[in-house]
């Protein structure tokens, strides 16, 4: 079942620098809903608030009614794919990819069941005892995307998963984990500094400079009606 995310005038701060000022959101359940903004903007700052990494000095976020301020990281079931992907590298990848589900004690015939159908979904069964060093970074993308998705999260949260790869394999990975979303239906929030992706793979997108919200909508709307001159350069051609 997908949640949905609300974000209620949430601050941030490091020692006297604010980072974000006084933000609110909300994210539908079941929505691919994009980050997006240059470096520095805050919104991976905005991310590892929701999962739990950063504190929040102002507000509240909720998935569905219940606040998670206060919720322990590993209580708040939520699946992450970072920008190195930080597999285990001395786990073999049907190690990485299990690891989430033995932590929850499942009984190992389902453990089993859920990791070999998650690895066929990303298309690695067939490298399940490789360890990552022996293998690419699209590969090693792909372990992480499977670890994150096979505990079944809440939400998944995605922070700039395709910047190490190449072109032509960023592209393709875009078209896969978009498919798996829709599938799966859980709810994604997905950090880029990059307009083509944000704008291929997304329901909506919030753009953010400095920590403040610039415009919030489709790829379509955000393209073609910016809502300011800033959107307009950061965006448009």
């Amino acid at each position: 079942m997908s949640i949905g995310i609300k974000i209620d005038h949430v601050k941030k701060m490091y020692g006297k620098n604010t980072v974000i000022p006084d933000l609110s959101l909300e994210v539908k359940p079941g929505e691919f809903f994009t980050l997006l903004g240059s470096s520095g903007c805050g919104k991976t700052t905005l991310l590892r608030m929701i999962a739990g990494f950063n504190s929040i000095e102002g507000g509240e976020i909720y998935f569905d009614d219940k606040k998670i301020n206060d919720i322990a990281i590993y209580k708040r079931n939520i699946g992450m794919v970072f920008q190195n992907y930080a597999v285990f590298p001395h786990m073999s990848v049907y190690q990485n990819v299990a690891y989430g589900l033995k932590q929850r004690h499942l009984p190992k015939e389902e453990i089993e069941s859920r990791v070999m159908t998650m690895l066929k979904e990303v298309q690695i069964e067939n490298l399940k005892d490789r360890y990552p060093s022996d293998m690419s970074g699209g590969q090693q993308q792909r372990i992480a995307l499977a670890r994150a998705i096979v505990i079944r999260p809440d939400v998944l949260l995605l922070d700039e998963p395709l910047s190490n790869l190449d072109a032509k394999l960023r592209e393709s990975m875009r078209f896969e984990i978009k498919e798996i979303q829709r599938e799966s239906g859980i709810t994604v929030l997905y950090v880029t500094h990059d307009q083509t992706e944000a704008m291929a793979m997304s329901d909506r997108i919030v753009v953010i400079n400095r920590g403040v919200i610039q415009q919030v909508g489709s790829p379509k709307v955000i393209y073609n009606e910016p809502a300011n001159p800033f959107i307009a350069d950061f965006v448009g051609k």
